[in-house]
């Protein structure tokens, strides 16, 4: 057994040689223990370390037979940790004594002297029984999470998704401020409304800015809104951004675009929950909270001056760090086959499926646009290819694709689809667009011929 799988336990008990006693034989059995003498100590380390069981007497120093000092460090102990299974035991065992310590939360009760065979029995039934409440519990927060509108063809089984998910998981229910950290393309908008869906503000509003897209003069008027006659084009009320999200989430993405200038209004409404719109004296009281997101080494960032420390602290009460794609080898062909199936939809294709080497292809493939070049092939390979089975040249991963978003295509009819004519017309003149011209280029960029380019413009009229 690993040192990491050993199951991990703590010892509460005011003689010596019964906290010896217990740790040799517990290390003789493969477990790692911390062996602490009163309740002091044992809530101590309750509360800085994660255990699997917790063994504790129920008699200290107040007394020897009452109990009290045991039941009330065993309320304590689910206090800090509701699912920690806990073993209470005693010298002076009564029957009372141990309904009263099982209604407190106890798992079991042993008596002293102890029975090897029987004590082992008991702390392994425990720790099983604590490992299936976490994994419940864990699960049935992540169905939460999964149930929400950005959960659709969200995919997380790779081992790095799975621990983002149960952080994710942990954070979600609370109020906290959250950092979402990774590269361009990985998806931060995403964990950012699953965040919303699964808080106690999911039914209250979701509200995404993109810092880099706000010129610094409307910055102030954008956030904190502005009252009639506050600037010259003000002709009328106007309210901001955290107004519109009081009462839910505020997503900033690429918070690190804040201009220097503007980072100490924006310090001001997380200290205090403050603001006023431009042009008025009235303060307003907000209740938001706030997730951004951002590509950028902040740390640096603040270090060359450029981003306020006192800022990144309000930020990122709780760092989410999302993997890179390279990093989620398990994720890739079930993302594919989930984009495959989207875009077959949307461009009445449906019926569409990989190829072998489609699938290899996918997998070697080292991804630097993320899960948004991944969309973007699949939705091109989609579009472009001539049958029904995508093999790895009509993915044209090498050659760089053009690189294709639903923003860029054709608006969808009514019923969300859009029609593979419309939607190639347009992939051609983007490719077209992208290369000045050069029929060579943008062959090579649509992964055609020559001659097939100069057909599909023909066909539609592009000169």
């Amino acid at each position: 057994m690993a040192a990491s799988e050993k199951p991990h336990i703590l010892i509460a008990d005011d003689q010596r040689d019964v906290r010896e006693a217990l740790r040799l034989l517990l290390k003789s059995e493969g477990w790692n223990c911390t062996a602490v003498e009163g309740p002091r100590e044992a809530l101590d380390a309750a509360q800085k370390k994660h255990f699997d069981v917790a063994l504790i007497d129920l008699n200290y120093t107040r007394d020897t037979t009452s109990g009290a000092e045991g039941l009330e460090l065993l309320r304590e102990l689910k206090t800090v940790d509701e699912e920690l299974p806990v073993v209470v035991m005693t010298a002076w065992g009564t029957i009372n004594m141990a309904v009263e310590a099982m209604r407190h939360g106890a798992g079991d009760f042993i008596e002293k002297p102890w029975d090897n065979p029987r004590l082992m029995s008991v702390l392994g039934n425990q720790r099983a029984l604590g490992r299936a409440r976490r994994r419940g519990q864990r699960l049935q927060a992540e169905n939460t999470l999964l149930r929400g509108p950005a959960a659709e063809g969200f995919v997380a089984e790779a081992p790095s998704m799975r621990r983002l998910l149960e952080r994710l998981a942990r954070v979600a229910p609370s109020s906290a401020n959250v950092l979402i950290l990774g590269e361009n393309g990985t998806g931060k908008g995403v964990i950012a409304r699953l965040l919303h869906d699964a808080s106690r503000r999911a039914d209250a509003s979701f509200v995404k800015v993109n810092m880099g897209g706000i010129p610094q003069s409307v910055f102030e008027a954008e956030m904190f809104g502005h009252v009639r006659g506050a600037f010259t084009d003000a002709k009328s009320d106007r309210i901001g951004r955290f107004e519109l999200a009081d009462g839910g989430s505020l997503f900033l993405d690429e918070i690190a675009n804040i201009p220097l200038a503007q980072q100490p209004k924006l310090l001001r409404v997380l200290e205090d929950g403050e603001l006023e719109r431009v042009g008025s004296s009235r303060t307003l009281k907000v209740d938001v909270r706030l997730i951004s997101a951002t590509n950028a080494d902040l740390p640096a960032e603040v270090a060359n001056g450029t981003f306020r420390k006192d800022l990144l602290f309000r930020l990122n009460t709780v760092e989410l760090h999302l993997p890179p794609l390279r990093e989620r080898g398990e994720d890739i062909p079930l993302l594919a086959e989930s984009f495959l199936d989207r875009f077959g939809k949307r461009y009445q294709r449906e019926g569409m499926r990989f190829s072998p080497s489609a699938l290899n292809a996918l997998c070697a493939y080292t991804w630097p646009g993320n899960v948004r070049e991944l969309s973007h092939a699949i939705e091109r390979a989609v579009l472009m290819a001539v049958g029904d089975v995508l093999d790895a040249s009509a993915l044209n991963l090498a050659s760089g694709a053009v690189a294709v978003g639903a923003g860029a295509m054709a608006s969808p009819s009514a019923n969300g689809q859009v029609t593979v004519e419309e939607a190639e017309k347009q992939l051609v003149r983007q490719a077209l667009e992208k290369t000045g011209g050069n029929i060579q280029r943008a062959a090579a960029l649509l992964g055609l011929s020559r001659p097939a380019l100069y057909r599909r413009m023909e066909k539609y009229g592009i000169e």
